[in-house]
């Protein structure tokens, strides 16, 4: 057939499918409104989940997960690095990650192998108390010595008056607990009858009675040990926000920063950084907002640490800092931060900056802060309690990632002390069990000599007994322990001492991220020539349920897609089944006048194609101007923290994917063929009699 001939047929058929659609303009909105429903979905949907898998993938990789993370395969079970659903794995250790680094590190593409070790461990902080009482000990200390300087006996003596004053705090909240709990008084019989008024029973709980619990001194931190220059490095993404790197080779701990913020700070400043977030994050007003006035609340009951941490001569200060920035004549301390955390829309900005301009610098705004020395305690791998001390060195996190829980919570920890905690042996810790048996006068034991050895030969004669006592002095010599811990605190480990033990699992880094797969089956082959038991697994394995969320999401979009899609091909099969049924006289007439039954199926099939397509991209053509609209109202807000982290930032800004239009088209088109396939075959049947024969 000539191509004029062709574009001619081509042009005749267009004009005769529109002709058709415009005079079943019900059908036509019928079908093409479940098209055009279907196609928004699919480039909406789709552009939004790449675009969350981009923000996820950034997140996980520039945090902890690197490209490829590797671990015993013998494990049993498997890696999780953000925790699984049972709670920790139980992994099995790599015992040489000198060997791993150097069999991985080979592998071209290959940029850093970053060994770790992921746990959480009990920290003892210390309560306020004790914190005074020790340095108040400290100072008499120096007076026993014969320091008779001028500021020590200044700071000796408002030391003394700081306890005092804890004490007679103390002793207020000991009279008030008196007074719940006395069955006599008032405020026991206003609380008896939960039931009659749970809102203000829970009011008076959290206000009243939350306060007088005592702190514990103890919280729970998760880390990550490992080779804290080479995170450094491969995460570009860490930064200090407070303090200074661990020097390089040395031991120490970098607590993040938001672990920081939610479990060591002072209650009220985490209230009020709370109320600040909400408002000018989230565009929340305090006035009818029932968990905002409840912080408001908390926040005003939460002065007890403020106040169990100003000595006399700093209580003066902040009472005269606060009587200026307020306006108040009272010299009462407890009635002015009353009035100062008394805070509502119109005041709260001023407020929040008179207490970090004047109270703030007065206390400690931490548990635990920069420069102090902590006890970690953690259950070692065969079981027993084993305590080590790490220097605070800073505090991090990861940009992008600021109020992300899944990622802050983490802090790092030299690989050295992890090792210490999790029962590896390390050079110290033999040496030191070595001289320990050389001073106790103890060797190895040949087994078939064992019985001799430990209970000597056997005697004919008299056992003469002696008491006698032990000399522990000769037994084990007297260590200072300080001193030692001293010398594992200064001392500076090299790369291969670094190196050489185990490890839970390691990041590795790829000088490509796009060529991942390659790296993986690289490194695969590298491992299993070396004869290494390990197994490689991608950044979204290694991340857990955490990695296997947009997988989720992504299936239930689809599923979404096909059940739109699988109606409509019913509906658009039906429909057009009905049309070719009604034209059966016209498509008859046309048979009668020479058309052939490939122009009355091709005829049919463009209808239906037409349909498809023209809705499709308008569908699409929606969907663009929705995304669009999105990123011009500044992208979807970050509610909560696991968004945060998802988004790896505060918002998420869709990006329109040339992949979602492409398939948006292909399914439309697909779906249009197919519901149009039985309609046309079933006009190529219709004979001229037929049409004939059939009356009006």
């Amino acid at each position: 057939m000539p191509t004029e001939t062709r574009l001619a047929t081509t042009g005749v058929l267009v004009r005769i499918a529109f002709r058709n659609l415009l005079a079943s303009r019900a059908k036509t909105a019928i079908i093409g409104g479940i098209i055009l429903l279907g196609a928004v979905l699919v480039v909406v949907g789709s552009s939004l989940l790449d675009s969350f898998d981009s923000g996820m993938r950034r997140s996980i990789q520039g945090s902890l997960g690197g490209q490829l993370q590797v671990y015993n395969k013998n494990s049993k079970d498997t890696l999780a690095i953000y925790g699984g659903m049972m709670g920790e794995s139980d992994l099995k250790p790599m015992e040489d990650f000198a060997e791993v680094k150097r069999v991985i590190g080979a592998v071209p593409g290959v940029k850093a192998v970053v060994p770790m070790g992921i746990d959480q461990a009990m920290v003892s902080t210390g309560n306020l108390i004790d914190i005074v009482l020790a340095r108040l000990r400290e100072d008499s200390r120096k007076l026993q010595a014969g320091d008779t300087s001028p500021e020590l006996r200044k700071v000796y003596e408002s030391r003394k008056a700081h306890v005092r004053r804890i004490g007679e705090l103390l002793h207020e909240e000991l009279k008030s607990a008196q007074a719940i709990v006395d069955k006599s008084s008032k405020e026991y019989q206003e609380r008896v009858g939960f039931d009659a008024d749970p809102f203000g029973h829970l009011e008076f709980l959290e206000n009243r009675i939350a306060p007088l619990s005592s702190d514990t001194g103890f919280t729970f931190v998760r880390y990550a040990g490992t080779d804290l220059d080479a995170f450094a490095k491969g995460f570009d993404r860490l930064r200090v926000v407070e303090g200074q790197m661990v020097p390089s080779g040395q031991r120490g701990i970098l607590l993040g920063k938001w672990y920081a913020d939610e479990y060591l700070k002072l209650r009220v400043a985490h209230r009020l950084d709370k109320l600040k977030e909400a408002r000018d994050l989230n565009h929340r007003r305090i006035a009818g907002d029932e968990e905002l006035l409840r912080w408001v609340k908390e926040a005003g009951g939460q002065t007890r640490d403020l106040l169990l941490q100003l000595d006399p001569l700093k209580a003066e200060q902040a009472t005269a800092a606060l009587q200026r920035r307020l306006g108040s004549t009272t010299a009462d301390l407890p009635k002015l931060l009353a009035e100062l955390l008394k805070v509502d829309d119109a005041n709260f900005d001023e407020r929040y900056r008179i207490f970090y301009e004047e109270l703030v610098p007065l206390v400690q705004l931490y548990s635990i802060a920069v420069g102090d020395t902590i006890v970690i305690k953690a259950p070692t791998k065969t079981g027993y309690l084993k305590s080590v001390s790490a220097k605070v060195y800073g505090f991090i996190e990861f940009k992008g990632l600021e109020k992300s829980g899944l990622a802050g919570v983490m802090s790092l920890l030299d690989l050295m002390t992890w090792r210490d905690l999790y029962g590896h042996l390390t050079s110290e810790k033999a040496k030191e069990i070595a001289e320990l048996k050389q001073a106790a006068g103890l060797g190895d034991l040949d087994r078939d000599k064992a019985e001799a050895e430990l209970f000597g030969t056997a005697s004919t004669g008299p056992v003469e007994q002696k008491q006698s006592r032990l000399d522990e002095g000769t037994l084990v010599p007297k260590r200072d322990q300080r001193a030692a811990q001293r010398d594992l605190d200064g001392r500076t480990y090299t790369q291969a001492e670094i190196d050489q033990g185990v490890a839970l699992n390691a990041a590795i880094l790829l000088d490509d991220p796009a060529h991942l797969g390659v790296a993986q089956k690289a490194i695969e082959a590298a491992v299993q020539k070396a004869g290494l038991p390990l197994k490689v697994v991608t950044w979204q394995e290694a991340s857990g349920m955490v990695g296997q969320f947009v997988t989720l999401a992504r299936l239930v979009l689809w599923v979404a897609v096909l059940i739109i899609f699988a109606v409509a091909l019913v509906i658009i099969n039906n429909a057009m089944v009905m049309a070719t049924l009604q034209r059966v006289k016209e498509i008859g007439t046309m048979r009668a006048i020479g058309a052939q039954r490939r122009f009355v199926w091709v005829m049919l099939l463009v209808e239906t194609v037409a349909i498809g397509l023209f809705f499709g991209a308008l569908g699409s053509a929606l969907g663009v101007g929705l995304l669009q609209l999105i990123r011009a109202r500044g992208g979807i807000p970050a509610t909560n923290e696991q968004l945060y982290f998802f988004f790896s930032g505060p918002t998420l800004i869709p990006v329109v994917g040339g992949t979602s239009l492409a398939v948006a088209l292909v399914i439309v088109f697909l779906v249009s063929v197919a519901s149009g396939l039985y309609p046309a075959i079933l006009g190529t049947k219709v004979t001229p009699l037929e049409a004939m024969s059939s009356d009006d």
